[in-house]
């Protein structure tokens, strides 16, 4: 009985909690991003979200140009997709969604941060935006699956399949370094069969295609040789106060291999040690 009583009250604070209401919305017109949280069921506000420039994103010319123009034509109200970013880390995907955003902010979009936990809650996310007179983007970063992540089907049924898909006012953007994903194995092709000539994956190859197939937009960032990443260096250095002089191409590239990678994010940081220390 002792242990009853202590926990009545528990399960009453419980209760109360999930009869609670839904968190209201954000107020649009003052906040520009914001974050879903699958545990509180409501949005909280990002108040300083990080504002990026599509000048300051170099050597993307192309990947700029596709996003951008599939933006605008949502923020217009005209048809647009969901769009995929995927490839080499650190080469700007996560940046050029932010920079679409910041461009279009004042025209009405809005950006939401969803991880994956908040996936399954998709369709209560999506009720809550469908009669906001916005445009909104949400943004999956960094995403992909083990195997049988319960966010994969709701991702998949978000995209496409489901009743409570979003309403045309919702976008879906993801960045991933994986092209489907999820992980491939060797033994999956195995399963291929060739019939009359033609290539036919196996059911597990299909699976996996099948999520990134509903993007309707896909955009890939590729490894950048070492005139890039020092040209991307050189720019930042400048932007932060501290062009470069005689030591600083020996300084970027040892500071690239002390990282193992030369890409932007790299070159980033290195400025912005760079810029500390002069």
């Amino acid at each position: 009985m002792t242990d009853l009583a202590a926990l009545l009250p528990r399960l009453a604070h419980l209760l109360d909690r999930l009869e609670a209401p839904a968190a209201a919305a954000p107020d649009w017109k003052k906040v520009r991003a914001a974050r879903w949280s699958a545990q509180a069921g409501g949005l909280k506000p990002i108040l300083h979200p990080q504002r990026v420039a599509l000048k300051d994103l170099l050597a993307i010319d192309e990947q700029k140009q596709r996003v951008d123009a599939n933006t605008r034509q949502f923020v217009e109200g005209r048809p647009a997709n969901n769009v995929l970013l995927t490839g080499a880390r650190g080469c700007g995907k996560s940046s050029l969604v932010k920079a679409v955003h910041a461009r279009y902010a004042a025209k009405g979009l809005r950006l939401i941060e969803v991880d994956k936990a908040g996936l399954p809650s998709l369709p209560d996310l999506f009720d809550l935006l469908a009669d906001a007179d916005y445009r909104f983007i949400v943004f999956i970063d960094d995403l992909t699956f083990a195997e049988n992540e319960p966010g994969y089907a709701s991702l998949k049924a978000a995209l496409d399949g489901s009743l409570a898909g979003p309403s045309d006012n919702v976008l879906i953007y993801a960045t991933s370094n994986r092209r489907h994903l999820m992980p491939e194995y060797m033994a999956e092709n195995l399963e291929t069969k060739h019939l009359g000539g033609e290539v036919h994956p196996g059911e597990a190859t299909e699976e996996k295609i099948s999520l990134s197939d509903r993007f309707g937009l896909w955009v890939s960032f590729h490894a950048m040789d070492q005139d890039t990443y020092l040209a991307i260096a050189r720019h930042w250095a400048a932007t932060l106060g501290a062009p470069a002089d005689a030591h600083f191409e020996r300084a970027a590239l040892q500071w690239s291999l002390g990282r193992g990678a030369r890409n932007g994010r790299v070159a980033w940081q290195f400025a912005r040690d760079w810029a500390g220390r002069k």
